[in-house]
């Protein structure tokens, strides 16, 4: 299938047409395992960065956090987020590597399919360190280093055809390194792969023939990292 290539800008301003809209597998099985992964956020300061539609903002209010921002530098997918109830006068347009709040200001951060569109992973891990406060846990999730390694994608189809989203696939070394850098420890790396409460997202997005063959390769990395007291 013949794909168009675009910026993260272009795209993602195309795709916040159709994002919170299209069955999407991927994103299901990230939801179903990062939700249980989390600690709980009951008077917890949280940062949604990279937040697009809002879905992890809305998801960390509604269990609780005692504030909660979404930063993100789409203002196409801020605009679908505002119109949530919950993410409203939470959402800030910035840039990742710029997070526009003061050092220590976060106790959880999560950071979702954003950072393979980022060639400068060091810049954001700075400042991610210095917005977090000390022992912040910080949730990453991407497509899994073995998914890009079989050629997998983030992209999307619409009216006008199918796109692709420049990324940087890098390894989990790659990935971690950056953060042990600035002192963070990796409490866990999880490897997500689809399983059958995938199957029927699937067969909405009419791909059913494609779920056990997708079923072969861990398809989700989700990366736990804590800040360190020190």
């Amino acid at each position: 299938m013949d794909r168009t290539c675009t910026s993260v800008k272009e795209g993602y301003e195309r795709w916040s047409r159709t994002y919170d809209h299209d069955p999407n597998p991927i994103l299901a099985l990230e939801e179903r395992h990062l939700k249980n992964t989390l600690p709980p956020v009951e008077g917890k300061r949280v940062l949604d960065l990279a937040c697009g539609t809002g879905r992890w903002l809305t998801h960390l209010v509604a269990a609780g956090a005692t504030s909660g921002v979404g930063v993100d530098s789409s203002r196409a997918m801020l605009g679908v987020a505002n119109g949530k109830p919950a993410a409203q006068s939470r959402l800030v347009q910035a840039d990742c590597g710029a997070i526009p709040f003061a050092n220590g200001s976060f106790d959880l951060v999560v950071c979702s399919f954003a950072l393979a569109h980022v060639l400068d992973l060091n810049r954001v891990a700075r400042e991610v360190g210095r917005v977090a406060a000390a022992r912040a846990d910080v949730f990453v999730s991407d497509l899994h280093p073995q998914a890009y390694g079989h050629g997998w994608q983030t992209g999307f189809r619409d009216s006008l055809g199918a796109v692709q989203i420049a990324t940087w696939s890098r390894s989990e070394n790659e990935f971690l390194a950056p953060w042990v850098s600035i002192g963070f420890d990796c409490v866990q790396f999880v490897a997500c792969r689809f399983s059958e409460p995938e199957r029927r997202v699937f067969a909405h997005a009419g791909k059913a023939g494609k779920f056990e063959e997708f079923c072969q390769l861990p398809a989700v990395l989700i990366c736990h990292i804590q800040r360190s007291s020190s």
